[in-house]
C-alpha cells in the first residue's frame, strides 16, 4: 500500500513537471501544399523550447530540412511530423523541403 502511494506521488510530480515544460514551450504549425510552405515565415521567442508540427497536404512525400537547425525529417504524403527544437538564440534559421527545394523554402525567425 505504501509503495502504491509513493508511485502515485511520483506520477503526479512527473505530470506536473511535464505540464510546466509544455507551458514554457512555443508550439508552431506549418503546412506544405503544392510543394510550398504556408506560412513560409515562423516566429518564436528566444531561449524557449519550440515544437513545430509540419503537415504535408500534398500526396507526395517531402523532406523537412534545415542545416542551421540540424533537422532532416521525411514527411509522408498527407501526413504530419512533429519537430522539437532546443531553446535557440535570436536569429534567422532557414529551412527547405529538400525534394522541392526550388519552391519549398521557409524561415524560422527567433526573436
Amino acid at each position: 500500500m505504501k509503495s502504491s502511494r509513493i508511485l502515485l506521488v511520483a506520477a503526479a510530480l512527473a505530470a506536473g513537471v511535464g505540464a510546466a515544460v509544455a507551458a514554457d514551450e512555443t508550439s508552431l504549425e506549418i503546412s506544405i501544399k503544392d510543394h510550398r510552405f504556408s506560412t513560409a515565415e515562423l516566429h518564436a521567442p528566444a531561449d524557449k523550447p519550440i515544437t513545430i508540427v509540419v503537415k504535408n497536404l500534398d500526396s507526395t512525400p517531402e523532406e523537412f530540412e534545415s542545416k542551421a537547425l540540424k533537422i532532416e525529417k521525411v514527411v509522408a504524403g498527407n501526413a504530419e511530423i512533429t519537430v522539437r527544437l532546443r531553446p535557440l538564440k535570436p536569429g534567422r534559421y532557414h529551412f527547405v523541403g529538400e525534394y522541392h527545394e526550388a519552391t519549398a523554402k521557409g524561415e524560422l525567425v527567433v526573436e
